[in-house]
């Protein structure tokens, strides 16, 4: 083999940037809280029963936390429910949601999407790394398209030795 021999990296020299969805989800710990748990035998909202019950709930429990509320008994719970209870997590908790964890996971990422400043891509030839550690749900990379489509050059979804084009401008 000749001294002459240099070994290229075409990818770093391509201009192109990897960009890892998963580094804009939200950090913090994830608590559900299961609106039975407060209802009568776990099937009856009573007022005063309920009331009891928020009330003794420390909210300190989920300072810093992402807190989703649902409700696995097959009973109807007034709206005002949810009220009382978001209205005692709330200054503690993150954020406070309605639905499963699922549902917390893409509230998340669309207000991460609708806030994060894309413009350092602007112009740029963008992968997006198609495979993470993280659970990052499906719509987040639909608002990802949505918001990079009027400022990058090229889009590409997957790795750098197999991607597949999803648009240039």
């Amino acid at each position: 083999m000749s001294e002459d021999f240099e070994i290229k990296n075409k990818v770093a020299e391509s201009g192109l940037i990897n960009f890892d969805l998963s580094s804009l989800v939200p950090k913090g710990e994830r608590i559900g809280i299961d609106l039975k748990d407060f209802l009568y035998e776990g099937l009856i909202l009573k007022e005063k029963d309920f009331r009891e019950k928020v009330a003794g709930v420390n909210s300190q429990d989920y300072n810093g936390a992402y807190v989703y509320i649902y409700n696995s008994a097959e009973t109807i719970v007034p709206l005002w429910a949810y009220f009382l209870l978001t209205a005692k997590l709330t200054g503690s908790a993150k954020k406070v949601v309605f639905g499963n964890r699922e549902d917390l996971e893409v509230l998340l990422m669309h207000s991460v999407m609708q806030t994060h400043d894309f413009s350092d891509l602007e112009g740029k030839r963008v992968l997006v790394k198609g495979c993470s550690d993280e659970s990052i749900p499906e719509n987040a990379y639909i608002e990802l398209v949505e918001q990079l489509r009027p400022l990058v050059k090229s889009l590409m979804f997957g790795e750098a030795c197999s991607n597949v084009p999803i648009f240039k401008n």
